[in-house]
């Protein structure tokens, strides 16, 4: 690719980039081609899916029980539906899932106290998918599943109160309900200042800027040479009271690391003390891979969106299964009590055709209906079915005591890890709050270090910042994202270890450092002739 053309390109987003480096290194026939690009992970839970299968067996048993013609049958019923599971079970027992769904009841009732016909029938029902999601917002006993989860994995155990929980379609359908409501709920305006936390997965760069918005971006940036930790420097921005919202991922993409203990604590004394009004947006799907993970929503509360995908820690990408959960005392329904008077009767007028009281209506109940545009309120919420496999999800790792999923999908992440950077020939680096999910490479700072610092001045000056991904996929079939389209350095590669084979990240490795050295020779020539 010509100069001119990749200075084209870097207009793209690094997603929209990657599609194109896919097409140049196919058009490499005679090599394999690696795309370590996107995160979709290449392991997939089995024992949740095998119990949510033999669960649909037994639902379509109860369903032809009510009505007995031909194709069809009928909505399952709910008396005695927990004595004909048992005897489902018993009749099963050594079919895959079974013993993991007689635990899962045994746990659901014996620990959350849920009455067992209640959720027997929840999730026969629900996995049938006859009725619209009631309640739209989520499947009641659903809910309490996912909420232990989440005590579990994201509050270190001990949550800080009770959250409610608004199930959606993966996480980036979760944070387009957010903004739509933030700013139709007048919490948010276009052109207020946001902070984000960079580096950050690229589409949250490109949101703010979208017309529907234009929101002012702050950048709070993680220090490459603190292993991409905030330092205080930059948290303390977040005390201007211009900024009105706090966006980050966490475990943070494309660096994949979590915040450290003080950071949680130094941004929940801001904001009991100076930004009482922050609103906190945090999208922590990666948290799972870090152990002793704390969500912002741990430690301040009150303030924070909290939004939990289970698509990368169970390999669900394409079930699309997300959550936002709001505590059931925040600001925002406090913030919208006290808008001025012309601000709350537009928002009267809104949900008016909702509930009788909009005035009391909570912020994540006016998510549920704006998702659906308000007037289509009614068809509101996510599939009975994927709440069920939520549920399912969930309490295989309630269920887990010794944590050993916990171990695997680690293992095969750190696993990876290590071999890449072996293969490029740096030290692998050592940092307990890496998610090791993905791994940012800083290609000008390998060159300086593996060779000098004037062929890493030479590499930034005469080449364009995608130069480096663009020469990989041509010259190596290598595909991995741009980094600098992360708001990471330029020239730096994000590159995925979710979604390839073990043995490929050595080939990707060697391939980054052969790449490199390539780089270099073409620099040795030039001084020469001059």
């Amino acid at each position: 690719m010509k100069p001119s053309e990749e200075k084209r390109y870097e207009k793209l987003s690094p997603f929209e980039l990657k599609d194109k480096l896919i097409k140049i290194a196919k058009s490499h026939q005679e090599r394999m081609m690696l795309n370590a690009g996107r995160g979709n992970p290449n392991w997939v839970a089995v024992t949740p899916r095998a119990s949510f299968f033999q669960l649909g067996l037994f639902a379509l048993e109860e369903s032809l029980r009510v009505v007995d013609l031909p194709a069809i049958g009928g909505a399952p019923e709910k008396d005695g539906v927990t004595d004909r599971f048992k005897k489902f079970l018993t009749k099963n027992s050594n079919v895959p899932g079974i013993s993991f769904l007689n635990n899962a009841m045994n746990y659901v009732c014996d620990v959350l106290n849920i009455d067992p016909d209640e959720f027997i029938f929840e999730m026969v029902d629900g996995i049938v998918g006859d009725h619209y999601p009631e309640p739209d917002r989520m499947l009641i006993n659903c809910e309490k599943i996912v909420h232990k989860y989440l005590e579990q994995e994201m509050f270190g155990g001990n949550p800080p109160g009770r959250f409610d929980l608004f199930a959606t379609e993966g996480g980036t359908a979760a944070m387009d309900y957010i903004f739509t409501s933030l700013m139709e709920n007048r919490l948010l305006h276009k052109r207020d200042k946001i902070a984000l936390g960079t580096p950050i997965f690229t589409p949250y760069i490109e949101i703010p800027r979208l017309n529907d918005y234009r929101f002012v971006e702050l950048e709070i940036k993680q220090g490459e040479d603190l292993d991409w930790q905030y330092p205080d420097s930059e948290i303390a921005k977040l005390s201007d009271p211009a900024v009105k919202a706090f966006f980050l991922v966490h475990p943070s993409n494309p660096t994949s690391v979590a915040m450290q203990d003080s950071t949680l604590n130094k941004i929940a004394e801001i904001v009991r003390i100076k930004r009482k009004d922050l609103i906190i947006i945090t999208d922590d799907v990666y948290g799972t891979f870090v152990n002793g993970f704390r969500s912002l929503a741990a430690v301040v509360p009150h303030n924070t969106i909290l939004v939990y995908s289970y698509s990368k820690y169970f390999g669900a990408t394409g079930w699309r299964l997300g959550v936002i959960g709001i505590h059931e005392d925040n600001v925002f329904d406090k913030m919208i009590a006290t808008l001025p008077d012309k601000d709350r009767k537009v928002l009267h007028n809104r949900y008016s055709t909702v509930v009788l009281n909009p005035g009391k209506m909570k912020l994540i109940d006016r998510m549920v209906a704006d998702s659906r545009s308000v007037a289509l309120h009614h068809t509101a919420g996510l599939s009975t079915p994927q709440q069920v496999l939520m549920a399912l999800f969930s309490l295989y790792c309630l269920l887990d005591e010794k944590g050993e999923y916990k171990k695997v999908t680690q293992y095969v992440v750190r696993h990876r890890f290590t071999t890449l950077y072996d293969a490029i020939g740096i030290p692998c680096p050592e940092n307990r709050y890496d998610a090791h999910y993905y791994t940012t490479i800083d290609i000008p700072e390998l060159a300086r270090t593996r060779y000098s610092k004037e062929f890493a001045n030479y590499l930034v000056k005469n080449y364009e910042p995608i130069d480096f991904v663009v020469n990989l996929s041509e010259r190596k079939s290598i595909v991995l994202m741009d980094g600098g389209g992360f708001d990471a350095p330029n020239m730096s590669v994000r590159v995925s270890l979710a979604n390839l084979p073990n043995s490929t990240y050595e080939e990707i490795g060697r391939g980054i450092s052969e790449l490199l050295a390539e780089y270099y020779q073409k620099w040795e020539l030039a001084r020469k002739k001059d």
